[in-house]
């Protein structure tokens, strides 16, 4: 990189060759900032007024040229990126105008303070990369025969490929804050199938609904709040529900013990959860709850505790405008319609109406896992659990297992 300091000749040209771009004189400008960079060729900041003039005198492939010797000395340059593909784009040369946007736009920092202009040059840039990746989807649709919505576990992975390909869909990982078991799989929603028990869960809604209605839930003494850390740790995307009644639950077990009076009042909740294999770690599970959103609320992304559990929702009041997202898969919130997914993989949740949400919670063992291994996880969660209390039988083990996962 260059070692001239402020007022050096090549700063001097750079001074006059801006000059001469305001004025309308991008001929002279390019000139000077062709001498500026013959003296200091390692400053991108000049490289990219060079580009800048040749653009503004219609040399596309000259302004090209000066753009990879600044992109060479920073790859990862925005401004050098969304000129390369503005470039790009008025030499017809759509597709690599949509990668190179698409590099742009990655490499932008969230909090980057942009001029007016800036940001209408980012949404075309947007509209030109997302037209890209939909019409390279399509086409590889065409290119196998697939002309409608996939329905079977292969064809729903074959059609994630294909957006993942395209660019239409980030790929996400199993990202669990405090055991990760190897070998299974991150799939974010799991079909309906692994899970025999699903339908009359769902059959079940009414009954669970009265329960509910019954202890007037959503305004309930019992409810505390789902996110209740002490002030010493890190609260991260948690600092504005910490201790906050927006998300708030009402537990039927927890840390693997049920609440008896809870569970007392809601015998239809309990029976329909009685027909469910849940797992059983001492200290851990199982664990159910209902879980309260209040309105205008949102649960930011995080991911949840081990990848050997799944989380099982069950929708049991729903207004509308409220929605959940589990990687790139987002759904809409249908009252006793149930899903189960690996809370392990970045998820949020969101209720924009003017009324509460409230679903039931509950984990399950991940249908990935082996029956033969599943007691195995139980025996050395409680082991470790055992290990830690020895020195403090009151301290809560670390990363006690909930129900919708408290990702930090």
């Amino acid at each position: 990189m260059s070692t001239l300091t402020a007022g050096s000749p090549a700063d001097s040209l750079q001074a006059a060759g801006d000059r001469a771009m305001r004025l309308g004189d991008p001929r002279s400008a390019a000139g000077l900032f062709e001498r500026a960079v013959a003296l200091d060729p390692g400053r991108l900041d000049i490289w990219i007024g060079l580009a800048a003039c040749r653009r503004s005198l219609g040399e596309p492939e000259a302004a090209l040229g000066a753009l990879e010797r600044a992109l060479t000395l920073d790859p990862r340059c925005f401004p050098a990126l969304l000129m390369k593909g503005s470039l790009f784009e008025s030499l017809k040369r759509e597709k690599q105008a949509a990668v190179t946007y698409g590099h742009a736009l990655d490499v932008l920092p969230n909090d980057a303070p942009l001029a007016e202009s800036t940001r209408k040059a980012l949404a075309h840039a947007q509209e030109v990369r997302d037209r890209y990746t939909a019409d390279l989807a399509s086409s590889l649709r065409r290119e196998l025969g697939i002309t409608e919505a996939p329905r079977s576990l292969e064809s729903k992975r074959l059609s994630t490929f294909i957006d993942a390909m395209s660019g239409r869909r980030k790929i996400y990982h199993q990202e669990p804050v405090g055991f990760h078991y190897p070998g299974l799989p991150a799939i974010e929603f799991f079909e309906r199938e692994d899970f025999p028990w699903i339908e009359d869960l769902e059959a079940s809604t009414g009954a669970i609904l009265g329960d509910l209605l019954a202890l007037g839930a959503a305004q309930s003494p019992e409810l505390e709040p789902y996110i209740n850390y002490p002030d010493s740790l890190p609260l991260d995307q948690w600092a504005e529900l910490n201790r906050s009644f927006s998300w708030s639950a009402y537990h039927l077990y927890r840390e693997g013990k049920p609440i008896a009076a809870h569970c007392e009042a809601c015998p239809a909740t309990m029976a329909a959860l009685a027909a469910i294999p849940q797992p059983k770690v001492q200290r851990r599970s199982p664990t159910a709850m209902f879980s309260i959103l209040q309105p205008g609320t949102r649960i930011p992304p995080h991911t949840g505790v081990a990848n050997t559990r799944a989380v099982a929702h069950l929708p049991l009041i729903v207004p509308d405008n409220c929605g959940f997202r589990v990687g790139g898969d987002s759904r809409r919130v249908e009252k006793g319609v149930a899903w189960v997914f690996d809370d392990t993989i970045e998820h949020e949740a969101w209720n924009l109406s003017a009324e509460p949400r409230i679903i039931l919670i509950f984990d399950v063992w991940n249908p990935c896992l082996p029956e033969a291994e599943r007691e195995v996880v139980a025996q050395l969660m409680a082991a470790m659990d055992r290990f830690n209390q020895e020195e403090n039988t009151d301290q809560t083990p670390p990363w006690v297992v909930s129900a919708e996962g408290r990702g930090g």
